[in-house]
C-alpha cells in the first residue's frame, strides 16, 4: 500500500513523500513549549490558543494513527535576491509570485485522499495545508523528507530550501520512514544573510523580528529599528532560504505549473504599488496569498521600501497617501518622506 500510496503521490505532482507515527513526540512539544514561553510568536496568538493540537497530530485527532507528509517543488528558476539592487522595484517573496499555494495544495490532497479512501474504504483521514495547527516542518522531518534547517525550514537534500508542505492524517497504521539526519554542519549562511537579525541562535527563529512576520501577519507600524532591514521587501523573505548551499540541487522544472511566476508579481515598480486603491489591490492579486493582507497593510510595506529606497523619484506617490484613510498608512508616508529629506540634505 505505501509503495503505490507513494507512487499516486508523485503522479499527482507531489515531489517528496514520507510516513511518520501520529503519537505525540515529547521533544517536539517541549520544543514549541519554550517558543511560545520566549514570546516568539509575536501577535499570532492563535499558535499558544491550540498549542495541545499542534504540539501532537492526535491532540488535534486522537483517532489518527499516522501522518502522510508531502511536500511540492517551488524553486525559482531565477536569484531571489536579485532585485536587491534595484531598490526602485519591489521585492515579492517567490512562493507568492504564482497562484496561491493553499489552492494547489489541497486539491491534490484531497485527489491522493481520495484514492486512498478507494483503497481502503474503512480507513478515515483529514488533509491540511498550514491553515491548521499542525507542524508540517516538524512532522515532515520525522518523516523523512528533510531536516529543519537553522533557518528552521524544511530543507530537501533533492529541493532545497523550495518546498510546500501538506500532511494527510489518517486511521491507517502505515509503516514510519526514517527521520532524515541534519546536514547544515557549520554552515551558517542563513543566519548571516538575515537582515534583521530574526535568529537568536541556530535552529531558533524570533518571528517579531522576521520580515516574512512583519510583512504579513504583523499589524500597525513596524518598529522604527527594524524598517530599514525590510529594504525594499513588501511580501515575505527570502533571504535566509536562498543561501542555502543545498539549493544547488534544486530544479525549477520539478516545479508545479501553478507556481511559475506572473510577469507582473517579478519586479514591480514601488510607484505603481503605490497608486493601488482597495479595488485596484484586489485586481491585480486576485488568486494570489498576498491578498489576505488587504491594501492598507501591502501599502504600508510599500511605503517602508520606497523610503529604504531614498528615491525622489517617489516622492509624488508617496506624497499623495499623506491623506489616506488608514492612519496605519499616513504613518509609513511619513516616515517614507522623513528619509527622502535625509537623502536631500546628505
Amino acid at each position: 500500500m505505501k509503495v503505490r500510496l507513494r507512487a499516486e503521490a508523485g503522479r499527482l505532482g507531489f515531489v517528496t513523500f514520507g510516513v511518520t507515527s501520529a503519537a505525540e513526540d515529547p521533544v517536539r512539544t517541549r520544543r514549541l513549549e519554550q517558543w511560545l514561553d520566549a514570546g516568539n510568536h509575536g501577535s499570532m496568538t492563535w499558535m499558544e490558543e491550540r498549542k495541545g493540537q499542534r504540539a501532537s497530530p492526535q491532540g488535534l485527532w486522537l483517532e489518527a494513527k499516522s501522518v502522510i507528509a508531502l511536500g511540492m517543488s517551488y524553486a525559482p528558476a531565477s536569484d531571489p535576491l536579485a532585485l536587491e539592487a534595484h531598490p526602485d522595484r519591489a521585492r515579492i517573496s517567490v512562493y507568492a509570485q504564482g497562484r496561491d499555494y493553499h489552492d494547489t495544495l489541497k486539491k491534490r490532497l484531497k485527489a491522493l485522499a481520495r484514492w486512498l479512501i478507494a483503497q481502503e474504504p474503512e480507513s478515515e483521514l483529514k488533509v491540511f495545508v498550514d491553515t491548521a495547527p499542525v507542524m508540517e516542518k516538524p512532522l515532515g522531518a520525522a518523516a523523512g523528507l528533510g531536516w529543519q534547517g537553522k533557518h528552521t525550514n524544511l530543507v530537501s537534500r533533492e529541493h532545497g530550501s523550495w518546498l510546500f508542505l501538506g500532511a494527510i492524517y489518517t486511521t491507517l497504521e502505515l509503516g514510519p520512514d526514517t527521520p532524515h539526519e541534519d546536514r547544515c554542519g557549520s554552515c551558517n549562511a542563513c543566519q548571516a544573510a538575515c537582515p534583521t537579525d530574526a535568529f537568536p541562535a541556530p535552529y531558533q527563529l524570533d518571528a517579531r523580528r522576521c520580515i516574512s512576520y512583519l510583512t504579513i501577519e504583523h499589524k500597525g507600524p513596524v518598529d522604527e529599528e527594524l524598517r530599514k532591514g525590510l529594504g525594499n521587501r513588501i511580501y515575505g523573505c527570502d533571504d535566509c532560504l536562498a543561501v542555502c548551499p543545498w539549493n544547488k540541487f534544486a530544479q525549477s522544472a520539478a516545479r508545479h505549473r501553478d507556481f511559475l511566476p506572473r510577469a507582473e508579481l517579478v519586479a514591480p515598480r514601488l510607484s505603481h504599488l503605490l497608486a493601488l486603491d482597495d479595488a485596484g489591490f484586489r485586481r491585480l492579486f486576485s488568486g494570489s496569498p498576498i491578498k489576505r493582507i488587504g491594501r492598507d497593510r501591502f501599502v504600508r510595506n510599500c511605503l517602508y521600501a520606497a523610503g529604504n529606497s531614498r528615491d525622489l523619484s517617489l516622492l509624488a506617490p508617496v506624497e499623495n497617501l499623506l491623506d489616506d484613510s488608514d492612519p496605519v498608512v499616513v504613518e509609513a508616508a511619513q516616515w517614507a518622506l522623513a528619509q527622502f529629506a535625509d537623502q536631500s540634505r546628505t
